[in-house]
């Protein structure tokens, strides 16, 4: 069964955080510019860490330019 988690993403913030805001709703605060991919792998990274997998079995499926994206958890 997949499962799809709802992310606001604040890039070039002064930390990397990420809160729970509902059962399948984050809101992350990440050091990473939005450029070339470089916040959207470290809120992979931060949102893996969070339940426990690893990176690679979480893909951002819509909005991956945008502060609000769509993350499937594979597997």
């Amino acid at each position: 069964m997949e499962k799809l988690l709802r992310v606001k993403v604040h890039p070039d913030s002064r930390e990397n955080r990420i809160e729970e805001k509902g059962p399948a709703a984050y809101e992350a605060w990440v050091k990473a510019e939005a450029e070339q991919g470089k916040a959207n792998a470290a809120v992979l990274a931060l949102l893996a860490a969070r339940l426990g997998i690893e990176a690679k079995r979480l893909r951002i499926i819509k909005g991956a330019t945008a502060p609000s994206k769509i993350v499937q958890v594979l597997g």
